[in-house]
């Protein structure tokens, strides 16, 4: 099954996507539905048989009241080739990005400043579906609610040049997530998916989930050990080579460009940038 986040009459409403629509149900939060476990999807499922498909709804962010998003620093052998800052990691690296940088599909990147060095990262992204703490990998999965695609925009600038990674990752705009959440019993191999980004129509990234360093169950049980995860939380995989900054001359993302992230098996996620300035 898959949902989606709508504006319908004004205001948010959670659906249920199909070929021939979207499905409302009665929830205006995905986190509720999360929250409400089991019941949550078998009532969003019994809408399959029953439900009115709706065509037209402008889709927004699928999820935008997490308590943390978690994102992988360096999970791609290549991309820490590719980063003279990085070092192949022996344990799973950390940071966070801010909820407020949240947005969905269609919406702008926002440039903020004229020195912004703003960078793409496609990331595989899944969503904790129930409290977890302390979690062996062996049951890890059983904690995820579903998967989507993020953008983990940067700030290159000021997150290379100042160490500024809270800057660098949590600007207003810099977490594109969507367009859908597709739950665990469409998608069952997360190690399995290719991922790409195409810039102005130009393969930019281009790997697969496969070649992650630290695994989705090594992960859960490395963040859990650490700190709780609750329902709604996002955790973000990584992404692999190929970003902007490292290219020869680097090739920074400008206002006008068009940004397309995509992981097989969930679909596009696709943002216009824009400049936070007057042009």
């Amino acid at each position: 099954m898959r949902l989606v986040t709508v504006e319908f009459d004004g205001a948010p409403r959670v659906g249920v996507s199909t070929n021939d629509g979207v499905i409302l149900t009665a929830y205006t939060d995905m986190k509720d539905l999360i929250k409400d476990g089991e019941k949550g999807i078998e009532n969003a499922r019994a809408l399959l048989e029953s439900g009115n498909p709706q065509q037209g709804l402008k889709l927004l962010a699928p999820l935008t009241s997490p308590s943390k998003i978690l994102c992988s620093g360096i999970n791609y052998a290549a991309h820490s080739e590719e980063d003279e800052h990085a070092k192949l990691p022996v344990e799973p690296s950390v940071f966070s990005k801010l909820p407020s940088s949240i947005i969905g599909p269609g919406e702008a990147i926002v440039i903020p400043t004229q020195d912004c060095q703003a960078d793409y990262e496609v990331e595989l992204a899944f969503i904790i579906g129930k409290t977890a703490k302390n979690v062996p990998k062996e049951q890890a999965l059983d904690y995820i609610f579903g998967y989507t695609v993020m953008n983990d925009v940067s700030e290159r600038a000021r997150q290379f040049r100042l160490q500024h990674e809270t800057i660098g990752k949590g600007v207003d705009t810099f977490c594109p997530i969507g367009p859908e959440i597709v739950l665990t019993d469409e998608l069952t191999d997360p190690a399995q998916l290719r991922i790409r980004t195409y810039v102005n129509g130009e393969l930019r990234q281009d790997s697969h989930t496969s070649k992650q360093i630290f695994s989705i169950p090594v992960m859960i049980e490395y963040l859990t050990g650490m700190f709780t995860l609750n329902p709604g939380d996002i955790v973000s995989t990584g992404t692999p080579a190929g970003c902007g900054a490292f290219m020869n001359p680097a090739q920074y993302l400008q206002p006008g460009d068009h940004v397309i992230v995509e992981v097989d098996g969930i679909g596009q996620l696709v943002n216009p940038v824009a400049a936070g300035w007057k042009v």
